[in-house]
Parts: structure tokens; sequence; C-alpha cells
């Protein structure tokens, strides 16, 4: 089996239930002449699955030791996603990330907003991409918790964009509070 391509950003930052962490996680890229599930990532930590790949390897991937997150695209149809059930089956599943290939693609926004309220997602949801400073208290407030902040961004003050406004006239979309913040 070919080796898969992997990309790491390793030196942009992650924010993730409010804290600054480093990114260990990277994105599974079949190689182009394989269908989706033909080729998988190693059963190792860190591993980030295109969603053709996660439905196509669905079974197997839940079975793994280490699971994988969901890379969904900006275009993605969520039928693909959710069970019968209307709900995201979280089995095997890290956490949900979206892609903002540029910050005007609100899809990603839209996307965040329909796992939270309408597919029962209480896991984890990262925003990664062009994911900047300006765009970060709006994805936070359509129920992002994690954000893969883009290179050449000062995650400091990306961190800090979280409180950027402390009134909202719009509705907000309820997070989970993160796993390690509730045993405290």
């Amino acid at each position: 089996m070919p080796d898969a391509v992997a990309t790491n950003e390793t030196a942009a930052h992650l924010i993730r239930h409010g804290r600054l962490q480093a990114n260990d996680w990277r994105v599974f890229a079949p190689e182009a002449d394989t269908e989706a599930g033909a080729q998988l990532p190693a059963d190792e930590p860190g591993w980030i699955v295109p969603l053709p790949v996660w439905v196509a390897a669905r079974d197997t991937l839940r079975q793994r030791q280490h699971p994988v997150a969901v890379l969904l695209a900006p275009a993605t149809k969520l039928n693909d996603l959710v069970g019968e059930d209307g709900q995201v089956d979280p089995t095997g599943i890290a956490f949900i990330a979206i892609d903002f290939p540029i910050y005007t693609d609100g899809r990603g926004y839209s996307l965040a907003q329909l796992l939270r309220t309408r597919h029962g997602w209480q896991g984890e949801l990262r925003a990664l991409g062009d994911v900047m400073i300006d765009t970060i208290h709006y994805q936070a407030r359509v129920g992002f918790d994690s954000f893969l902040v883009k290179e050449g961004h000062d995650p400091h003050k990306a961190l800090a964009a979280l409180k950027t406004f402390t009134v909202h006239y719009q509705k907000t979309y309820p997070k989970p509070k993160a796993p390690e913040l509730l045993a405290a």
C-alpha cells in the first residue's frame, strides 16, 4: 500500500477550549489515483481524514485504537455524515474539522451551526484553513471550540479576539464544555 501524503501545520498554533496548544494533527491525503477508502492512514494518533475517506471506510476506522478526526469541505452535504436518525454518531471520531479555504467563504459557519443544532454534534468542532484573528469570534458564536490559526497570525491576539464583544444581539449556539474543564 502506498504511503499517505500528510500535511502538518507545525508552525501554526491551535486554540482549543480557550487555551493555546501545539497542533499535532495532520490531514491525510490519499493518492489521487486510488479510491477514497482504498488506502488509510496508520492506526496512530493525529490523523484528520476527509469525509469521502470516512464514508468509504467508516466501519474500519471506527474499530481503530486511535480515533480519527473527520474533515468537512465547505460544500459538504451533511447527509454523508449523519445517520438515519439525523444525528452524528461520534463513535471513532476524535473531532470534526471544517475547512475554510478562504475567509470569505461562509459555508463553514452554516455547517457548524447545523451540526450543533440539528445534528446533535456535542464533540469538538475545529475551524482550520484561512482562520484569522478577525474570524475567530464569529466562528465561536456558531459552535466552534477549537481553531487552527493561520500561519502569520499572532495566536495570542487570536485568543484575545474570542472576547472581542461582550454583548450580542443574535442567538449563539451552545458548545460543550471541555472534558478537562468538567473534571475541575
